[in-house]
Formats: structure tokens, C-alpha cells, sequence
């Protein structure tokens, strides 16, 4: 369980960093679009590798049959 919540936190601090690059970068007078679009990558990444380690609704219910 520690593990989990270490890489949570990694997956979360990430996410924030690219989103201030990205966010920093397009209030930039001439912006870097690869900047914006490496950032935004490395957002989505994370969203997923997040959401990857919920279960599903459906998920929880067949644990609950089963017990």
C-alpha cells in the first residue's frame, strides 16, 4: 500500500509540473508549441496511469458478490 500512495504522489507532483510548463508557456509572448504539447503528454500520461489503479464501479460489485 505504501508503494501505491509513493507512486500517487509521483503520478500527482508530475502532473502539476506539466500543467504549470504548459500553462507558463502559453501566457509566453512567442510560445513553444512542443513545450506546450510534451507537457500536455505527460498530463494525459499520468491521468491515465491515475485512473488505471481505480476500479471500475462493475469491479467493486462482482468483489462484493463474491464475499
Amino acid at each position: 500500500m505504501v508503494k501505491f500512495t509513493a507512486m500517487k504522489t509521483i503520478y500527482i507532483i508530475l502532473m502539476f509540473i506539466a500543467a504549470f510548463v504548459a500553462l507558463y508557456e502559453q501566457s509566453k509572448a512567442e510560445s513553444n508549441v512542443i513545450v506546450m504539447i510534451i507537457a500536455m503528454v505527460i498530463f494525459v500520461i499520468g491521468l491515465m496511469r491515475l485512473m488505471n489503479k481505480v476500479p471500475s464501479k462493475s469491479e467493486r460489485k462482482n468483489e462484493d458478490d463474491e464475499i
